[in-house]
């Protein structure tokens, strides 16, 4: 595990410029650690770093726990942390705990509703939100005002990621709010998947016309949809996806699971494609609902490398 005083490979790719490519995956549903260790093998060097989702749609490992044991096959973890589920004591108690086992990267999100989920009469938390997270674990060493505590020692600094957000209206707002997250000391950002192109096309000038990926590194999302009825549940289920009605009917015309599955993988490479030449925007973040092998198609057909 790497030393407290050293950067992880994803934090000097931001810090020294260069394009990050990282993968996002879900823990298991099971206390079975082999079976986190063996998905973050498949991603070791084919990825900067590899995003540990925090219980996103379902009751699944603690996503401390697999972030540990992705690191110990040699992998960077960029820690998902979610106040929908915890309030600010325990938020900071996780910072501790990842400080101790050597995470030093972090995403901070509100996380997706629980009505949205399998599990809709748990009931949330929200007692901060995403941008008071970020400022909190951006100095949690020094400033404890959140929780009630001067600071907490022996603590590194974290590199502190959030989430962006090109389909929410409206726009306005919410870059408004993209600007506060960087204020707030966010490092880098990562949009919500993109499927609307010419949607993402115009948030993005927005958000180059005020010189926001100047002042921080943005990754843009893909996730791989491998069947109309993955695409058609997404688009359902979450807000504001925009999924166009293109892209089902591509999928709609394949009938097989297998052809649906290569013509998802086709449209992902071909929107990291269209997205690599939007100036400024600094890496992808590829993820496909668990299926590594799908996940690495993408990265492999799209010409994505990690050195």
């Amino acid at each position: 595990m790497p030393q407290k005083d050293e950067m992880s490979c994803f934090q000097a790719r931001i810090v020294s410029g260069q394009p990050a490519l990282i993968a996002e995956v879900c823990p298991p549903q099971t206390g079975d650690p082999d079976v986190m260790r063996a998905v973050a093998r498949r991603f070791a060097g084919n990825v900067h770093a590899l995003g540990v989702c925090d219980n996103r749609r379902e009751v699944q490992m603690s996503a401390l726990a697999a972030a540990t044991l992705v690191a110990g096959e040699g992998v960077d973890p960029i820690l998902h942390l979610t106040t929908r589920d915890r309030n600010r004591i325990a938020l900071a108690s996780d910072g501790l705990g990842a400080s101790a086992l050597g995470i030093r990267d972090v995403l901070c999100t509100s996380g997706t509703h629980q009505t949205l989920g399998r599990y809709r009469s748990a009931r949330n938390v929200h007692d901060i939100d995403s941008v008071q997270l970020i400022q909190m674990y951006s100095n949690l060493s020094e400033d404890g005002a959140l929780f009630g505590e001067v600071g907490l020692k022996g603590l590194r600094p974290f590199f502190v990621g959030g989430v962006a957000t090109p389909f929410a209206d409206p726009m306005e707002m919410q870059v408004s709010r993209l600007a506060k997250k960087v204020r707030a000391g966010a490092k880098f950002l990562v949009t919500q998947p993109v499927f609307d192109l010419d949607r993402f096309g115009t948030w993005w000038q927005e958000v180059t016309r005020r010189g926001l990926h100047e002042t921080v590194a943005i990754l843009a999302g893909v996730r791989v949809l491998t069947s109309l009825d993955e695409a058609s549940a997404y688009a359902q289920c979450r807000p504001s996806a925009r999924v166009p009605e293109a892209l089902l009917k591509r999928l709609s015309a394949k009938t097989g699971p297998d052809e649906q599955r290569r013509v998802g993988i086709q449209i992902a490479t071909e929107t990291v494609g269209r997205l690599r030449v939007m100036a400024g925007l600094r890496g992808f973040d590829i993820s496909a609902d668990g299926d590594a092998t799908v996940a690495l198609a993408v990265i492999e057909a799209a010409g994505l490398r990690a050195d």
